[in-house]
């Protein structure tokens, strides 16, 4: 039981906020040595892990090519596209990506966009551009935050509710496992997809209309921004 101190280390280590990949590193390293290895076989370990879950960091691949795409001008090009586009706002456009995203995800094929791959370098500025042409000015830092955040939790929510419809994906798979093996049922992954579908239709009805309102609150924010410029300062009265 002495190895579980490692989750201590864990606890400690968010608790104060220190770096992610440094608490889990240390941790692994302290629960190695605890369970009775020497430094040479907790490396070989790490080393081990790594290899037989390499395709859990693969995304690391394709980082350089996007970092090299935006240099060479991909967010540029997306928000000139997105800009001749005369009907797509920002919420509208985002209703979409939500739908394509929940569409793809429910077929297994999650990896073909996120974050990384598709949200920071397209998706974020395709939904600025929408934004600020349907203003008809340059959006203040808070309003693009709040685009941003917006483009993550499409993302997000299209994914996790859209890949649960998808028998073979490792959730559904899981859970079938846990519980035929735990409780002795005879549960099938189909009879967890069909009971998914429903529940990733209403995420899409909930979030979509999350995100069709976010026209009509950058609208009115942008407003009271233009107001406050225009709002005359007081004028000082000599005494």
């Amino acid at each position: 039981m002495i190895v579980l101190l490692g989750v201590v280390v864990v606890i400690l280590g968010f608790v104060t906020r220190r770096n992610p990949v440094l608490v889990v590193g240390v941790a692994g390293v302290f629960t190695g040595l605890l369970g009775g290895l020497n430094p040479l076989e907790v490396l070989a370990a790490f080393g081990r892990s790594f290899a037989d879950s390499r395709s859990v960091t693969v995304f690391a691949v394709a980082l350089p090519v996007i970092g090299l795409l935006e240099r060479y001008g991909l967010r540029e090009q997306a928000r000139r596209l997105i800009g001749r586009l005369g009907g797509l706002s920002a919420g509208r456009f985002l209703t979409v990506y939500l739908l394509l995203r929940q569409v793809t995800a429910a077929l297994g094929l999650t990896g073909i966009a996120g974050p990384a791959q598709t949200v920071r370098p397209l998706v974020a500025p395709m939904a600025e551009a929408a934004a600020e042409r349907s203003a008809g000015a340059a959006l203040p830092d808070r309003l693009r935050e709040k685009v941003r955040s917006y483009s993550a939790s499409a993302d997000t929510v299209g994914l996790f509710f859209g890949e649960d419809c998808f028998i073979a994906i490792g959730s559904i798979l899981l859970i079938t496992g846990f519980v035929n093996s735990t409780y002795h049922q005879n549960l099938e992954p189909t009879q967890l997809a069909a009971w998914a579908i429903p529940v990733a239709v209403c995420a899409f009805l909930v979030h979509g209309a999350r995100l069709l309102l976010l026209d009509r609150q950058l609208q009115r924010e942008m407003a009271l921004a233009a107001a406050e410029h225009d709002v005359p300062l007081p004028k000082e009265t000599n005494k």
